[in-house]
């Protein structure tokens, strides 16, 4: 396993490099690159079919905008904060990236005035010129393809408050004995807390500037598989704690690390096993093999996309392309519970996990939402209707 971008790199190169990216980190960005870049194409597509609707807004050019130089400056001191620790102990806080970033507290008050004095510089000069020229109101058209910026941040800021949410839920005596330091640490994230919490936050700002919101599902749905299986494989080249259970099975014929996997070198030093010479952090492994799941929930995850995007010019009505991806969606999640290390509890007589309870919900979501969109709203998919190819 590789906790860190530049192990890999050093593993491959023969180098002993160490740069202040975590393996996981990489493939979360990764996934959010990838699925803006396919959400992008898509909402113009969308939208170049009558899908979406632009709509005008006004924009004020000239007298400067205070509020926007002060943002600026503020959030490059604090850029120049954290990441001014790098050059105190490059070493140390390259090795061990969560202490550059937590406590909130913590950083260097000369990077801080660097940066923020440097952006103070070149955005004060902007703002002083923009000052002179009169204010003037400019009505522009923006459309889903603009929005999805705003999207992208919602979907993270309150992705993370939710997968930290469902997750010290899931493990409430963790919690309850240290709710700080579970809070802020960078382990802990469920996928499903993330993924409600986004997806709640993300419908009513689509609602509020007037966007369809079955168009917005249909057109975003087959992203989240791709972004997601993306993630997984973070999860399993770090080792982030994220695999299944002991993998006692004789192996059909599958290669060794795809069917049982002791995760050396793991990023969370789980296991009783020393690597032998190995030295510093991360020298752990798993005595016994276990199921590789972020590997198979990552093949999942990706292949369901290419169905889903295959089949997205081909539903006659709209809504009927989220409701298949709350489905499979469920039916993925529900069958890799089953050899998945995880917390059950009690829900109506049964120990199941809290992954299985809302994947079994997301399943009769689906349903309905398919049943609904074909028998009730029946809001044609204008793919059909208007698309060429």
């Amino acid at each position: 396993m590789y906790p860190r971008v530049s192990d890999f790199l050093n593993d491959i190169l023969g180098t002993n490099i160490v740069l202040p990216i975590q393996m996981f980190g990489f493939f979360v960005a990764i996934a959010f690159l990838v699925a803006y870049f396919v959400l992008q194409k898509e909402y113009m597509r969308r939208e170049s079919i009558g899908q979406f609707k632009r709509r005008d807004i006004q924009q004020k050019a000239g007298g400067g905008n205070l509020n926007d130089l002060i943002l600026n400056v503020l959030m490059f001191a604090f850029i120049g904060f954290k990441g001014g620790l790098l050059l105190t102990d490059y070493s140390y806080y390259a090795a061990h990236t969560q202490e550059l970033l937590i406590p909130i507290w913590k950083g260097s008050w000369i990077g801080a005035l660097l940066l923020g004095g440097l952006t103070t510089f070149l955005k004060g000069r902007k703002y002083l010129k923009e000052r002179e020229q009169p204010v003037k109101l400019i009505t522009t058209q923006i459309g889903m393809p603009e929005d999805l910026g705003t999207v992208f941040t919602m979907a993270f800021i309150f992705g993370i408050m939710g997968a930290k949410l469902f997750h010290a839920l899931e493990y409430w005596s963790d919690f309850a004995n240290d709710p700080i330091g579970m809070l802020a640490s960078f382990d802990g994230l469920t996928f499903y807390g993330g993924l409600l919490c986004a997806a709640v936050a993300i419908l009513f700002y689509i609602r509020k500037i007037g966007h369809d919101l079955l168009t917005t599902a249909d057109a975003t749905t087959p992203v989240l598989l791709l972004s997601y299986g993306i993630g997984r494989l973070g999860c399993h080249f770090s080792g982030d704690g994220d695999w299944g259970i002991v993998n006692w099975n004789p192996n059909p014929g599958l290669p060794a690390w795809l069917w049982s996997y002791t995760y050396p070198h793991n990023v969370v030093g789980e296991g009783t096993v020393k690597i032998p010479g190995c030295v510093g952090e991360h020298c752990m492994e798993l005595a016994e093999g276990v199921y590789p799941t972020s590997v198979y929930e990552a093949i999942m995850g990706i292949g369901l996309f290419f169905v889903l995007w295959g089949m997205r010019k081909k539903l006659p009505y709209l809504g009927q392309l989220t409701g298949i991806y709350l489905i499979f969606n469920g039916i993925e999640r529900f069958l890799i519970e089953q050899i998945r290390v995880n917390v059950k509890s009690s829900f109506l007589g049964i120990q199941l996990t809290q992954a299985e309870i809302i994947s079994f919900f997301l399943m009769l979501m689906g349903i309905a939402m398919v049943y609904l969109s074909t028998f009730y709203w029946k809001k044609p998919n204008q793919v059909l209707l208007n698309a060429k190819t």
